[in-house]
């Protein structure tokens, strides 16, 4: 399977358009998801992934074969999702409420939920809050990383982070209330 990626991409740097789809193919599903996660909608995500693949492949040829594809890939998805959130928001994207170091962070108990039920939540929250919260939970980030690439401090990470969670703790509390009322 490696070394078919490697020359599906390598054909991509040369144009080759079956080699395109074949990427597209393998990557698609979790780079639409990813879209998803950050964006409000599914126009919107729509929007992101088609533009995010047009860049993919225009920079593919710069693709080094160090370490995965799907990382590499998923670092430009990301970074045009996140321009695309500042641009919607003209840079003001972070409050910083608190600059203190945050108090041990508060686990997110997630009881049974729906997938799908949990992604709506995710794309409810606030921009600011959605992108540290998916950062931090689903790309691995560190604070410290997140900060640097949102241009924030670690303090407004983390706040941002405990108000993501705690906005779903509560959503999904209600959910889970009412089942078993």
């Amino acid at each position: 399977m490696k070394e078919n990626l490697d020359q599906y991409i390598r054909k991509c740097a040369d144009n080759d358009r079956e080699a395109q789809l074949k990427v597209y193919q393998l990557f698609s599903p979790v780079l639409y998801g990813l879209c998803l996660k950050y964006m409000r909608n599914e126009d919107d995500a729509k929007d992101v992934f088609q533009e995010a693949f047009v860049i993919a492949f225009q920079k593919i040829g710069q693709y080094k074969f160090e370490g995965s594809f799907e990382g590499w890939i998923k670092r430009i998805f990301i970074n045009k999702l996140l321009e695309t959130l500042k641009k919607k928001k003209k840079g003001v994207l972070f409050l910083d409420v608190f600059e203190t170091d945050i108090a041990a962070e508060e686990e997110l108990e997630l009881a049974p939920i729906e997938q799908e039920k949990l992604l709506e939540y995710i794309q409810e929250l606030p921009d600011q809050y959605r992108m540290v919260f998916n950062l931090y939970v689903f790309e691995k980030m560190k604070h410290k990383e997140i900060a640097k690439l949102l241009d924030i401090s670690e303090g407004t990470s983390k706040s941002n982070l405990n108000r993501a969670k705690s906005i779903l703790k509560k959503k999904i509390l209600i959910v889970l209330n009412c089942k078993t009322a």
